[in-house]
Order: C-alpha cells, then sequence, then structure tokens
C-alpha cells in the first residue's frame, strides 16, 4: 500500500511538472511571438505620408526610404483584414495624398473589397489641402463609407491641370543650341528644349489624359458620395470650399476632430475595439499570400538604365537597373517552385538598350514554361512600357499613364556658351569624320545627322515591332496609334494596349489563371530579389557572377550623388536620360 501510494505521488508530481513545463514553453512562444492583434481591432493606415511601390536592396535606400508605406503592404494588409474577423473596421487618415493617380485607384479598389465583406471603412481628414489642391485626396476618401473633416479644415476640389516647363527661352538666354528629333509628333520630351508652350500634338495626348482622368475622378466621386455625374462636376466648378460649405455640398459627413471621430467610430463598432496600425497588422497577422504554389514578384520601378538599379538619397528617386531585373528574372527562371512571374513596372522609361535586356528576359521566361503578367503602376511609358511587351497579360490602373511608343535623342549645342557666357574656348583634333557626333561643341555633319536619324528609325521599327508581336496587333495599328503618345489606362484597355483594369488582385488572378493555379487556391507571392535585413545588406559580398541562380541578385554600389547633373536631368536636359523616356509632367491638379 505505501509503495502505491508512492507511485501515486510521484506520477502526480510528474504530470505536474510537465504541465509546469508546458505551461512556460507556451508563455515563452508567446513572449517570443510578441503582442498579438487585438480580438477587435480598427485597422489604421496613415495615407497622407509618402508612398511608394519600391526601394532597392540597398542599405542606404532601406534607411531613407524605411518609413515610407509600400503600396503592396497597404492593398495586402487591407486584404488580410477583410477576411479576419478580429478586424472589425477600417480607419485611414487621408488628406494631403501625395500619389498618382494609380496608386489612388489600387487603395480604393483595395476599400472596396473591405467594405463589400460588410466592415465599415471611416475616413478623417484635416483638410483636403491647405491653400492647395486636394482632389486626388478627395477622390480617395470618397472610396469610404464616411468622411469626417476637421472643423478648421477645407477641401480643395478644383478639378485637374497638368503643366509643362518649357526651357527654350532659358536655353537662348544661356547660348545653348538643342539639335534633336524624336519619333514621331507625340513623343514631347524634346518640346521642352525646343519650344516655348505646347504644340498641337502635345497639347491633344495631354488633354485627352487629363480629360480620361478628369472623368474616372468625378465617376468615383459620384459613386461614393451618391451624387450623379453632373452634379459632381458643377460641384468642382465651384470649388475650392471651405468646411461648412463642404459640409453643406454633402461632400462630408461630419466636421469633427480625431477624438470625436474616434467616439464615433467605437460607438459603432464597440467601445472596446483596439486602433492597430496596417505595418504592425502585417507583421501580427502575416500577409495574405504565404503558402502554396509560387509566384515570383519582380519590380521594375524607376528610369531605366543599365547596370544595377539604384537609389538617389538627394531626390529619393530608384532606378530599374537592367541587370538587377535581368538577374531577379534568371533566378526566377531557375527556381523549380515558381510556376509564373508578376513584373510590377511604375516607370517613365530610359534606356532603350536595358528596355531590350529587360524585355529578353520576359521572353526567356515564358519558353521556360513560365508566364509572366504585367501589373503597371502610375506609369508605364516608353521604356517602361516596352519591358511590358513580352508578357502574357498587362493590367493597368484606370489611370496609369501608357504608352508612349517612340522614341528621341540628340544632343545640346554648348560652344556659344562656353565662349560668350563663361569665356572657354574649345579646340580639338580628330581621327574621322564623325569623331564629333558625340560632342556638344559640334553640331551634326550632314553624315552624323543622316546615322542619327538611321538610329532613330531603328529604335521605333524594333520598339513598334515588338508591341506588334506582344499585343498581337497587325503594325500599322500600332504605328497609327504609337508615335510616342500618352494613353490614359483606361483608353490603352479601348486601344488594346493592355488587357484588363485593375491592380494587384486582378493580376495575381491573371497569373493563377496561366499557371493553372486554382482561383480559390492559396498561392505564395516570392519577392525576387529576395529581402534582405539592413545588416545582412550592410555585410553582404558581391555574387561571384552574374549566371548562376544563387547569385542572381547583384550587389549595388552606392552612387556618388551629383547634384549638378541631377538637376539638370530635372529641367529637362536629358543629361542622365535614355532615348525611351517620358516628358516631365507636373500635374498640381490631381493631389
Amino acid at each position: 500500500m505505501p509503495q502505491s501510494r508512492g507511485r501515486f505521488f510521484w506520477s502526480l508530481g510528474l504530470i505536474t511538472f510537465i504541465v509546469i513545463i508546458l505551461v512556460l514553453v507556451i508563455a515563452l512562444v508567446a513572449w517570443l511571438a510578441g503582442p498579438g492583434v487585438p480580438g477587435k481591432t480598427i485597422l489604421e493606415v496613415n495615407l497622407e505620408q509618402g508612398m511608394i511601390e519600391y526601394v532597392p536592396q540597398d542599405p542606404l535606400a532601406e534607411t531613407m526610404a524605411g518609413g515610407l508605406v509600400r503600396v503592396r503592404d497597404v492593398v495586402e494588409a487591407i486584404e488580410r483584414a477583410a477576411g479576419d474577423e478580429r478586424v472589425v473596421a477600417l480607419y485611414a487618415r487621408i488628406g494631403a495624398a501625395d500619389m498618382g493617380l494609380a496608386k489612388i485607384q489600387e487603395i480604393r479598389d483595395a476599400v472596396a473589397a473591405f467594405r463589400a465583406g460588410g466592415k465599415p471603412a471611416f475616413a478623417f481628414a484635416e483638410t483636403f489641402g491647405e491653400f492647395a489642391g486636394g482632389n486626388g485626396s478627395y477622390y480617395l476618401a470618397t472610396a469610404f463609407d464616411e468622411i469626417y473633416l476637421q472643423p478648421s479644415g477645407d477641401i480643395g476640389l478644383t478639378g485637374l491641370i497638368m503643366e509643362s516647363p518649357f526651357l527654350r527661352g532659358t536655353l537662348q538666354k544661356l547660348g545653348i543650341e538643342p539639335r534633336m528629333d524624336h519619333r514621331y509628333e507625340y513623343k514631347n520630351a524634346k518640346n521642352m528644349m525646343t519650344e516655348t508652350a505646347f504644340t498641337e500634338a502635345h497639347r491633344e495626348a495631354m488633354t485627352k489624359v487629363m480629360n480620361a482622368h478628369y472623368g474616372q475622378v468625378v465617376r468615383g466621386i459620384a459613386a461614393g458620395r451618391g451624387l450623379s455625374e453632373e452634379q459632381v462636376r458643377e460641384v468642382i466648378a465651384r470649388g475650392p470650399y471651405l468646411g461648412e460649405e463642404a459640409l453643406r455640398a454633402d461632400l462630408v459627413d461630419e466636421m469633427l476632430y480625431r477624438d470625436e471621430v474616434m467616439g464615433k467610430i467605437k460607438t459603432r463598432v464597440g467601445a472596446d475595439a483596439e486602433l492597430l496600425y496596417l505595418d504592425k497588422y502585417l507583421e501580427r497577422a502575416g500577409r495574405p499570400h504565404e503558402s502554396g504554389p509560387v509566384i515570383a514578384l519582380i519590380y521594375g520601378v524607376g528610369g531605366v538604365e543599365r547596370g544595377a538599379s539604384g537609389y538617389d538619397p538627394l531626390f529619393g528617386d530608384v532606378t530599374m537597373g537592367a541587370d538587377t531585373v535581368a538577374a531577379a528574372f534568371r533566378a526566377a527562371i531557375e527556381d523549380e517552385e515558381v510556376r509564373a512571374i508578376l513584373f510590377r513596372v511604375d516607370s517613365p522609361g530610359g534606356s532603350y538598350v536595358a528596355s531590350d535586356t529587360i524585355w529578353r528576359e520576359t521572353q526567356r521566361a515564358r519558353a521556360a514554361g513560365k508566364p509572366v503578367i504585367i501589373s503597371m503602376g502610375d506609369v508605364a511609358g516608353s521604356g517602361g512600357y516596352f519591358v511590358a511587351m513580352g508578357a502574357d497579360k498587362v493590367v493597368a490602373q484606370p489611370g496609369t499613364i501608357t504608352g508612349s511608343i517612340g522614341v528621341l535623342g540628340g544632343k545640346m549645342l554648348t560652344r556659344a556658351f562656353w565662349q560668350e557666357k563663361i569665356g572657354i574656348t574649345w579646340d580639338d583634333v580628330t581621327t574621322s569624320e564623325n569623331a564629333t557626333i558625340w560632342t556638344g561643341t559640334h553640331d551634326y555633319t550632314e553624315q552624323g545627322w543622316a546615322r542619327f536619324q538611321a538610329w532613330l528609325d531603328r529604335v521605333y521599327t524594333d520598339f513598334t515591332g515588338k508591341v506588334a508581336e506582344g499585343r498581337n496587333m497587325h503594325l500599322e495599328r500600332v504605328r497609327e496609334i504609337a508615335k510616342g503618345r500618352i494613353w490614359s489606362g483606361e483608353d490603352a484597355r479601348e486601344l488594346g494596349l493592355v488587357d484588363e483594369l485593375g491592380g494587384f488582385p486582378v493580376a495575381l488572378r491573371l497569373c493563377k489563371q496561366a499557371a493553372g493555379i486554382g482561383l480559390e487556391e492559396s498561392i505564395q507571392l516570392r519577392l525576387f530579389p529576395e529581402e534582405k535585413g539592413f545588416f545582412q545588406l550592410l555585410m553582404e559580398e558581391g555574387p561571384p557572377s552574374s549566371d548562376p541562380a544563387t547569385a542572381a541578385v547583384l550587389q549595388r554600389t552606392l552612387r556618388a550623388v551629383q547634384p549638378a547633373t541631377r538637376l539638370a536631368a530635372e529641367l529637362g536636359l536629358l543629361a542622365d536620360r535614355g532615348v525611351l523616356t517620358m516628358p516631365v509632367v507636373r500635374a498640381n491638379g490631381r493631389r
């Protein structure tokens, strides 16, 4: 009897010990995992801060742009939250959304999908433009169920304006003469140097795109506020609006401060609901596309250049380096798990040769049995459109600026500037008649100009030929709608330049269809090149070669900042731009 009692107490002690160990393990796991998602969560997103597509894997870029929200993060967090029972509402701070129309439409689509599940979405703004345009940010806000405006706020709803700088007068004063040409009349970047105002073709193209964008904004506001399109056009014609005027015009639901807005939201969804920032929610809840067949995600963002992708810390610009993007494609091609490739493009173009390098890799991917689907951001023009021509399908937002199928080039004649303005004279010796073709101190010779024209023709012929082949169009039709002209995504679809309108969700659906993956099946969206941490980027060595998939991500070098060169480029002098480049357009009215 004492022996069996001893075994009983020994067994009880062992069980107790095991239970304690299990409790400690669970507690340790919970501690390591960090805080979770509250049982009743209001997903919070600040859409006033900058929003970007992608930052190259580079320590400086990660540091400088680390606080900016990525478009993919916003879309995926809202998508994840729509199906998460713990998330009861969406709350967004809006007011100075400094983003292009296509990005706004991407977020509007995500909000619409969130609301379709029966969950409310609330927008709050201190003001929609404080002595500035508020068209884009207000358009974004109308995707939400309710819009609240701070009592001191206003709505800068005034309609759209697109304006471009013209530097001909400045160049004349400096003694600089542009010697340029293009294919064809709608390829307008050179006009900034050669004209003092819009040409007829330039104005036609700009007006067409502006009116398309305006129609999209009007339709979105009308649908969101329960107004007719005619009413919205009349409202915009009378803008901008002081706060109380906006309330009387039914542009907002109430005039409240933030604390009052939060009080109303919690009255609606429950006083115990807790706010959780979008990035924290993603960390804790996980992304929506983390398991299943693999779809590769490759970014092509910024001006297209030869070499590696880069980041300019002075201006915050990124470049689409052909080496980096091509290496990402090679790695995705050689990865046996990858079933399809989603190529996200947001680029005004640049180098023809670099664009062609990337185009070739999209062809290789398709030849390897891996479909390529293009998803376009704010801009996919010129070289940014060229890189998409080898894809299976092309998706753009209605507001995406697309096309600009054309080419331009030339040089600035600077001899008068150096001599008459600065007092510097130049002299030279040459071996051949055309040795002076690239220098700005000599004009083109007759033979040099003929070679230059032949080069423009060669690029244009190749570009339009690839469009005809990739879009399955007659070459004559392509050349009819090309000529360097830009189009809205909405018009581009009607012309056959894109296949469908939408953003990430539409592109992923097409990826699944092309790869034979069920539409309801989960997928893993894997980024190429692989995302790395700050210290890993800082300490890693470069790859052994450009060939193996294991070394497909090229080490980028930090480029020295050249403010004078960069400023010249921003003014339109094309100092660091390629022949497949779109013109500088300032669209104040979209904000």
